[in-house]
């Protein structure tokens, strides 16, 4: 017969030892830090962006506002250039927003979303907004932000301007 304390005790034992090698193997397969560092843009930074894609807008004859967001999609600057509609408040920072949330621009987000039945619905995430004018901010392979652009004649004419600000502070983004 046998003895129950002694039978639960070996048994006990048997699933704590079990237990703690399933957990060493699992911490020895998970190598990614509890606390992380990411990269974030500073206020200054976003500034410039806004400012230099307002002016490149501007030598091109285009009224536009400019909004940059943090990788987290939160607005760091707005810059709105004089005679730019409301409307184009709006619209600048829902393009950074989505083209911060989905690491790409607002053109091929929106190029994909009309090629595919299936992406179609992104365009149902609340705040964003499918149309050109929306360009990441990255460091390497890292998205720090994104800046959108409302008010030029199209929204091609929105990412030019964008990208010829980046293209300007590209030293920056080291």
């Amino acid at each position: 017969m046998r003895h129950p304390v002694r039978h639960t005790l070996a048994l006990l034992a048997t699933t704590l030892a079990l237990g703690s090698t399933g957990l060493a193997h699992a911490q020895a397969q998970t190598p990614a830090p509890a606390v992380r560092t990411e990269r974030t843009m500073s206020l200054d930074l976003a500034n410039r962006i806004a400012s230099a894609t307002v002016a490149a807008c501007s030598a091109g004859g285009y009224n536009v506002t400019a909004a940059v967001v943090d990788r987290a999609g939160q607005l760091r600057a707005l810059h709105r250039a004089d005679n730019a509609g409301p409307h184009t408040l709006g619209a600048a920072q829902a393009k950074a927003f989505t083209s911060a949330s989905a690491r790409n621009t607002t053109t091929a987000m929106m190029e994909n979303a009309q090629k595919n039945p299936a992406a179609a619905n992104v365009a149902q995430i609340p705040g964003f907004l499918l149309l050109g004018g929306g360009v990441p901010v990255k460091v390497g392979n890292d998205t720090i932000g994104a800046v959108g652009v409302g008010g030029a004649p199209g929204g091609h004419l929105d990412e030019h301007c964008a990208m010829t600000a980046l293209d300007k502070v590209k030293d920056l983004l080291q």
